[in-house]
């Protein structure tokens, strides 16, 4: 429900509020998970290492696998090359008789139709989820004892780079997934895992976004923070909404706190004796003791203009900050006007007139 309500509610533009690097440290750390759980294929059963043939069998084949996915598109798209590599894999395996673990070795897919049920599941946030179209299926799969889910960065990776480029191809993927598991479980489970595990290899490799590697001196330093503080808690803790949530609000600070550096203040005095204060940068939290320091109430003669036609007052601090200016004026003696405000800031001094004793001239 919670789904379908941020579908109807277009909640997907609040990602226009989550930066690239974010984006990156998501994505890198994800497909750093896809890789590292490949690397359980490499141990047996008792949680060692393989050695010997078992292991240069299993390394050969998934080498085999990658290099068929990576060469095969440079020669012709025609056919997907995951589906190519399995499938020559699978033969080779079986033409040889070559002793490797299979899909049937690690667990069985077989399955059969679900039975209708109502849930009984406690209401409460550990048995919530994360628009309409997932929450619908996610709810209807619950009714048939399945649990909810978000679609896969991986299966929609590999239909992309199998040439799909319209929804149809997700369909596609979502029938076939159920007949093997209704009809196809004794082939599929006859696969190798070498060819899985090549495969899911690559798409880690394609998951991955290498620009990130690439500008990695030339992005700021707050932003490299971010994207390797979001790769690092995705990894370690399996958690990728936290990990989003952690760079979101570091992103968030680090905008603020570069804002807060550029609020800057031009002065001069006219003919008539007029102090004038060119406000640049706006006035928030974060810059109100920035903006405070460009005042000399003291030093200043009776009227004073403060300009903000390159800035604007954006929260209850900026406002609070301005009220508290101008009754250091006030005190002082001295008349303070506030011009070329924007709407907004306009509509914000407005709204606290009961606090704000300022007289404000076009």
């Amino acid at each position: 429900m919670l789904q379908v309500g941020a579908g109807l509610l277009r909640l997907g533009k609040l990602m226009r509020l989550v930066p690239l690097p974010v984006v990156y440290g998501f994505v890198n750390g994800l497909a750093i998970i896809i890789f590292l759980s490949q690397l359980d294929q490499f141990k047996n059963p008792s949680g060692d290492w393989l050695t010997g043939p078992a292991l240069y069998i299993l390394l050969g084949l998934v080498v085999l696998t990658m290099g068929i996915i990576w060469g095969l598109p440079r020669l012709t798209k025609a056919f997907p090359a995951s589906l190519a590599a399995i499938i020559i894999v699978f033969l080779l395996v079986t033409a040889l008789g070559i002793d490797t673990k299979t899909v049937g070795d690690i667990a069985s897919i077989k399955g059969g139709f679900p039975p209708f049920h109502i849930p009984d599941l406690p209401l409460n946030l550990e048995t919530l989820q994360e628009a309409v179209a997932q929450g619908l299926a996610n709810m209807t799969s619950g009714l048939f004892s399945g649990m909810g889910g978000c679609a896969m960065i991986g299966q929609s990776l590999i239909n992309i780079s199998n040439g799909a480029r319209a929804r149809l191809s997700g369909i596609v993927a979502a029938l076939a997934l159920l007949a093997f598991i209704m009809f196809g479980a004794p082939l599929i489970e006859s696969l190798p895992m070498a060819a899985l595990t090549g495969l899911m290899i690559m798409v880690s490799i394609g998951t991955f976004e290498w620009v990130s590697v690439r500008i990695f001196n030339k992005y700021p330093a707050s932003d490299i923070l971010v994207m390797v503080l979001v790769m690092l808690v995705t990894v370690l803790l399996h958690n990728l909404a936290l990990a989003v949530l952690i760079g979101v609000v570091i992103a968030a600070l680090v905008f603020a706190w570069d804002n807060a550096k550029r609020i800057r203040a031009r002065k001069r005095i006219d003919e008539d004796g007029i102090k004038h204060y060119e406000i640049y940068g706006p006035v928030f939290f974060g810059s109100i003791k920035m903006f405070n320091e460009k005042f000399d109430v003291q030093g200043d003669p009776e009227e004073v203009i403060i300009d903000f036609r390159e800035s604007r007052i954006a929260d209850m601090s900026g406002i609070e900050a301005v009220n508290k200016l101008t009754e250091r004026y006030h005190k002082a003696n001295k008349k303070v006007y506030l011009t070329n405000l924007s709407s907004g800031s306009h509509k914000l001094l407005l709204k606290a007139d009961k606090i704000i004793s300022v007289n404000v001239r076009d």
